[in-house]
């Protein structure tokens, strides 16, 4: 027990980083789910991919980390969840893959056909993703059952019960409400008017699934284990979320998005929170038996290990962060439309005094029609 508060600061350094994976992450997955039913046409799909493609991959740098912090802080835990998780985790590995290459590849081809495939590979991989990380993490605060030696054995199958469906939804509905306010922010005209729309939609459906799931894993008991928190401790953290997710929905049918992300960032935040401090003092509890249970003590690298990691930490993860809000700052304006010009007529910044990188003009249309210009999407702060 003498090393006790290291290994306890790193399980809870390691819920951080997930919490910080799913509120960054939480909106990309969310902008894919919903573009499908709030785009109208294929322009407004790429502003929606345009609107998270400079750091949806920054953002799935927190997985990593926090992969990687878990195999160095507490390798027990690491190889007990890849071996008796193996099927979600892989299910989660290759939702990931197939959403990384759709943002690659999508652009590659100028083909309608070749377009829509990647863009169900998008809206599927984020969507398998959600629901499979909402259903992990609710068998994280359940317990599954365990060998005497800490092993889970119950398969993909044992996994997929209904409230681990029903935090999946949750997750799913929370990642989407999170993620139609971040495209109302960034888009404008009726793009932006149909995300407001989607976020009222996904909201309600989100606080009632989140509301179900909180009622029936608080009715939900697991065997108690020796140290862990007042169950009061994990249930305000649980309600402070439900708290927020409501008040984000109002603030949403008052036209108030920026803050309302900011309570959907923050109910994020707090139902990881509510998750590791229900899990606590146990990286992997049991649902038959406490003493099954993996603790952090048990799962915990050497005091050693602990001390280079907590050194090379509070040297990069400044650093890191400095990074990643300078992209964001970069990367704030709005997203628009391209502007519709009369036949012949030359972009606004190819004309004199038009600012911006001069471009060709658009071909004049048959019959003198309006037509829309093949121009990148403009910004606008």
């Amino acid at each position: 027990m003498t090393f006790a508060p290291l290994n306890t600061t790193w399980f809870s350094l390691i819920g951080l980083l997930w919490a910080g994976y799913f509120f960054l992450e939480g909106f990309d997955f969310g902008v894919s789910v919903v573009t499908p039913f709030v785009s109208r046409d294929g322009l407004d799909r790429r502003i929606c991919w345009n609107s998270i493609g400079p750091v949806w991959d920054g953002n799935e740098v927190w997985l990593i980390v926090a992969g990687g912090a878990t195999f160095a802080a507490f390798p027990l835990w690491y190889a007990r969840l890849f071996s008796g998780f193996y099927l979600a985790l892989f299910l989660v590995l290759l939702a990931l893959i197939v959403r990384g290459v759709s943002f690659e590849f999508r652009a590659r081809v100028d083909s309608p056909r070749w377009q829509r495939l990647w863009d169900v590979a998008n809206f599927g991989g984020s969507l398998v993703a959600a629901v499979v990380w909402g259903v992990a993490f609710t068998n994280l605060v359940l317990g599954v059952p365990l060998t005497p030696a800490g092993r889970y054995e119950g398969g993909l199958p044992g996994l997929l019960h209904p409230l681990a469906i029903l935090g999946g939804l949750a997750a799913l509905f929370l990642f989407a409400f999170h993620g139609s306010l971040f495209l109302s922010l960034k888009t404008t005209g009726g793009l932006a008017a149909r995300a407001s729309r989607s976020a009222l939609l996904t909201g309600s459906a989100a606080v009632v699934l989140l509301a179900g799931t909180v009622a029936w894993v608080a009715a939900d008991g697991r065997p108690p284990l020796s140290g862990e928190l007042p169950g009061a401790v994990p249930l305000a953290f649980a309600l402070a979320s439900l708290a927020a997710l409501a008040g984000a929905l109002v603030l949403t049918a008052a036209g108030r998005s920026g803050y309302a992300f900011g309570l959907t960032g923050s109910s994020i935040l707090l139902a990881v929170g509510a998750v590791f401090g229900k899990m606590f003092p146990a990286v992997l509890p049991a649902s038959n038996r406490a003493a099954n249970s993996i603790t952090i003590g048990a799962a915990a690298s050497q005091h050693t290990t602990l001390v280079v990691m907590t050194v090379v930490a509070a040297i990069f993860t400044p650093l890191v962060l400095a990074y990643q809000a300078w992209t964001y700052w970069v990367f704030r304006q709005r997203l628009t439309r391209p502007p519709v010009l009369l036949a012949g007529e030359a972009p606004p910044s190819s004309r004199p005094g038009g600012g911006g990188m001069p471009e060709r003009p658009a071909a004049p249309a048959a019959g003198g029609t309006r037509r829309r210009a093949g121009l990148p999407l403009h910004s606008r702060g």
